[in-house]
């Protein structure tokens, strides 16, 4: 089935819920406003439609290769790598110094989203040389940036993040890697990476790794591990390309979904030696690596809704065209179309809903991104970072997770034809089962929302968020029509739901961490449910006062509003109860190793 961008949602989401003139108020954002932010989501939804889509069931049939040392990626996948590169798409958000475009993070939301729903696999290159980029720009030398950027802003070249190793995942405590200096400035790394997306291919002309190593004399465990630059093909002076450096794929990996994204198992070393840059200062790499992890977390968060846009837009259409049974209500003698039948539009409405909720707070967290960079007031710009801290492990986490549950109920409308490769829904499902797994799991998503996200700041981040959504529960209750009564009622319930969970989070986390962190998944989750809902809220009582303007688009709005609040937010009491209950602790670690 083919993708088509839902442009009218987007450009609503980022005018009217995510400000976007506040946005291009902003100093060097004056040419960001609505006509250029529309013209790009445009061209951004042709080309994606039209070059990129097309490729999403032949890379999954026909995943990446490897052979010899060398990657050959799926039929049509450079080539559309080289209309990408051309169109400037690798630029959009970069500045323009290095040959970027410039335009706010709000702006470029929208076409990682649809990149993503176009081809998920194919998405995954150009993510990951984002965050190669967004780490030079922090902790990069000036000959480094000269160097690397433009050429990763031309997309002529390629980034990608090396973190884990056979025996560190998670733990990157357990780094091995080690990098010799030369005494020239360079040196030489050793060692093994595994899982390393698009770590070797044949897309870009030359493939840049950042690398996380120690050097001889570093401290143990993450206080001890630095951040090196090293290039597939070494870089003259003068930019040409030079002899092969001495890092190399042994072999990718077979996969459950995102089957043309070639995961590489990266080898430095085995020939005396990769020459490496040092990115910073030494025994600082995890704070630079965290750069890339933030931009890349939030990437993924957009992917979630990518996939579960792409997985619903194919369900809607098969509910329309499948016909079986009659109608429950006995309104036709003969079958109909299974979009008539009350469960199936139950799960359309529920993946519809989380899609737009999971969207429009992730968009609003990007706003708050751009204003954190951009504002004049430093006090503004510091408000503004933590809110957007706060809200990446959302986007990431339940934006993820959420992804999964969609695509799920994709295959579910499907019915045993879901369950068939060759309707398409089954891909959903697979390429989004990694999403809550790789930039950091859901735990650890939700472990850091509880830890630096919460706790630290004593709450007030997320106290400033509930006080947000209070002025919400205000107008709605100002608001006539059973639409905005059931929104107030279920908001405000959440609402108090999350603010009592946020209570005990901090009380509790010095005392009794076992009974925090044992709710932690639980209170990401929530935060997910009440923050969407919360912007769900925004959107219908603007769609409420725009309605005559477009009846069709903003009555849709409010009852998909009104669908959430009743389905969604009404889930809020009960997880707080798995997080504040004095015994979910004792029941989360009541079972013995041995019982289990």
């Amino acid at each position: 089935m083919s993708y088509h961008a839902p442009v009218k949602e987007m450009l609503f989401v980022m005018k009217e819920l995510a400000d976007l003139e506040r946005i291009a108020a902003l100093p060097g954002h004056e040419d960001a406003g609505f006509d250029t932010a529309q013209a790009v989501v445009e061209e951004a939804a042709r080309f994606c439609g039209e070059v990129i889509a097309p490729l999403n069931v032949a890379g999954d049939r026909t995943p990446s290769t490897w052979a010899n040392g060398e990657v050959t990626t799926t039929p049509g996948f450079k080539d559309a790598f080289r209309q990408f590169a051309e169109g400037g798409w690798q630029g959009v958000v970069h500045p323009a110094d290095f040959g970027g475009q410039g335009l706010p993070k709000l702006v470029a939301t929208p076409c990682i989203e649809m990149l993503n729903s176009a081809n998920l696999s194919f998405a995954l290159c150009p993510l990951l040389t984002d965050g190669a980029i967004e780490a030079l720009l922090t902790a990069g030398s000036d000959a480094l940036k000269a160097r690397y950027l433009p050429k990763f802003i031309s997309g002529e070249w390629t980034g990608t993040m090396n973190l884990t190793e056979p025996q560190a995942g998670s733990d990157l405590a357990l780094v091995r890697t080690r990098a010799e200096p030369q005494g020239d400035g360079t040196f030489k790394l050793f060692g093994t990476k595994i899982f390393i997306t698009y770590g070797e291919h044949d897309m870009a002309k030359n493939i840049v790794h950042l690398v996380l190593a120690r050097t001889p004399d570093a401290p143990e465990g993450v206080k001890g591990i630095s951040l090196f630059l090293v290039p597939k093909f070494l870089v003259g002076d003068d930019g040409s390309l030079g002899a092969r450096n001495d890092v190399h794929c042994v072999s990718i990996e077979h996969k459950l979904g995102i089957k043309a994204s070639p995961t590489a198992v990266l080898q430095y070393g085995d020939h005396g030696g990769a020459t490496g840059y040092l990115i910073g200062e030494e025994n600082r790499g995890l704070e630079y690596m965290f750069i890339m992890m933030n931009a890349a977390r939030f990437a993924v968060g957009m992917q979630g809704v990518a996939v579960a846009e792409r997985a619903y837009q194919q369900a809607v259409a098969y509910a329309k065209d499948r016909v079986q049974s009659r109608p429950v209500d006995g309104s036709a003698k003969e079958p109909v179309t299974i979009i008539h039948h009350p469960d199936v539009r139950r799960m359309l409405a529920t993946m519809r809903a989380y899609t737009e909720g999971v969207r429009a707070l992730a968009y609003v967290a990007a706003a708050h991104s751009d204003l954190a960079h951009a504002h004049p007031d430093a006090d503004t710009r510091k408000s503004h970072q933590a809110i957007y801290e706060y809200l990446v492990p959302i986007v990431k986490g339940f934006g993820t997770e959420m992804s999964v549950d969609v695509a799920s109920l994709g295959v579910q409308v499907h019915g045993g034809m879901g369950f068939i490769e060759e309707t398409g829904a089954a891909q959903y499902y697979r390429d989004a089962r990694i999403l809550p797994i790789y930039e950091g799991t859901t735990a650890i998503q939700a472990n850091d929302l509880i830890g630096r996200k919460t706790v630290r700041d004593g709450g007030a981040t997320a106290q400033a968020l509930l006080a947000q959504i209070d002025q919400t529960i205000a107008t709605l209750a100002d608001t006539e029509g059973q639409p905005f009564k059931s929104m107030h009622r279920h908001l405000s319930a959440a609402s108090l739901s999350l603010a009592r969970s946020v209570e005990f989070v901090v009380a509790k986390f010095r005392s009794d961490p076992n009974a925090v962190f044992a709710g932690s998944v639980p209170y990401l989750r929530l935060a997910g449910i009440v923050l969407s809902g919360w912007q769900m809220a925004r959107a219908m009582l603007i769609s409420h006062a725009r309605r005559a303007e477009d009846e069709r688009f903003h009555s849709a709005k409010i009852a998909t509003a009104q669908f959430f609040a009743e389905h969604i937010l009404s889930q809020a009491p009960g997880i707080e109860a798995s997080i504040v209950s004095a015994n979910g602790e004792q029941g989360v670690l009541a079972l013995a190793e041995d019982q289990f």
